[in-house]
């Protein structure tokens, strides 16, 4: 396991470390005040942290099966939301065992698959089962949520498995040892969690002007730009340990980082505003349903993963 990895994994873990112990020391300090809510972000983020942690050290392949799992139980969330026909049913078995078939194409390291499966194979393959169904009613809504579900819960996601396709053999960055794929991944993923992190505390504290309020109330300008800023810095800091980028493209990246988390946060939002839903689901105490942790992901994982292959591959 690479130790820039290491170092910033563990990082990562003495950061929940404090936040637990602050959460006690509220707790001490305030015992009359509800901190539930926050005790239970906590204990979901040290779950989290747990299982991607066990996902990544052991190699690969336990890597891509643990991130085509959570592929499946988004879409399976997903699915658990949007009102279906009767008739649709028959066609979920295709869904879901394309999740299967788009993690293989990365198992094997053919990215011209990865990158037409679902976009191009799935999109002809799903409308042409549900004709051949013979239902007509309700079929335009029918095949549109469907398809966009499989576009975000997995093709999106499987971009984070992806970034395994982009080892670096050898050579220095910025006088460094160049990273492998799974450091990428650790890149993306902390940056996306930390940004919606800090939206939500620049928001708190600045933010007073609504972005999107009749999607996202809690959205402001003030939390957008503090989050953004605050992500490129983390950017910029963590490239050279993590990624081949150069200072000037590490900006690129927070930026792209930055945004797209909260465009992919925000896009959500608006599915659950149409569904009439607070939370995607209770799966994650304090945090909602699957979708909930990862909608940043479904944008920042795709832009970031293309981003990258584009400027050094």
């Amino acid at each position: 396991m690479n130790p820039a990895f290491l170092s910033v994994l563990l990082g990562a873990l003495i950061l929940l470390a404090i936040a637990s112990l602050a959460v006690l020391v509220f707790r001490r300090l305030r015992p009359s005040a509800d901190f539930s809510e926050l005790a239970a972000r906590v204990r979901t983020w040290r779950v989290i942290a747990f299982f991607f942690l066990g996902a990544m050290i052991p190699g690969r392949g336990v890597a891509l099966a643990f991130f085509a799992f959570l592929s499946f139980l988004a879409l399976k969330e997903y699915f658990s939301l949007i009102p279906t026909r009767r008739a649709d049913r028959r066609v979920l078995f295709y869904a879901y065992l394309a999740i299967f078939v788009q993690f293989w194409w990365v198992y094997v390291g053919w990215y011209g698959m990865f990158a037409i499966f679902i976009p191009v194979y799935m999109f002809l393959l799903l409308p042409l089962r549900m004709v051949m169904i013979g239902e007509t009613s309700g079929f335009l809504t029918a095949v549109g949520t469907l398809y966009w579900g499989l576009m975000t819960s997995v093709y999106s996601l499987s971009h984070l498995a992806a970034l395994l396709l982009l080892p670096f053999p050898g050579g220095s960055v910025w006088g460094r040892r160049q990273p492998g794929g799974e450091t990428l991944i650790l890149y993306v993923a902390v940056l996306t969690q930390l940004n919606d992190i800090m939206q939500y505390v620049w928001g708190r504290t600045l933010g007073h002007r609504k972005v999107v309020p009749r999607v996202s109330p809690g959205k402001t300008w003030g939390g957008l730009l503090g989050g953004v800023l605050t992500t490129v810095a983390l950017a910029y800091w963590l490239a050279p340990l993590l990624t081949p980028l150069s200072r000037y493209e590490s900006l690129g990246a927070g930026l792209i980082i930055g945004v797209g988390g909260f465009f992919g946060d925000i896009t959500v939002s608006a599915v659950k505003r149409d569904l009439h839903l607070k939370d995607s689901g209770s799966m994650l105490p304090g945090h909602g349903g699957i979708l909930d942790r990862v909608d940043s992901l479904t944008y920042t994982a795709p832009l970031f993963f293309h981003f990258i292959r584009y400027l050094h591959y």
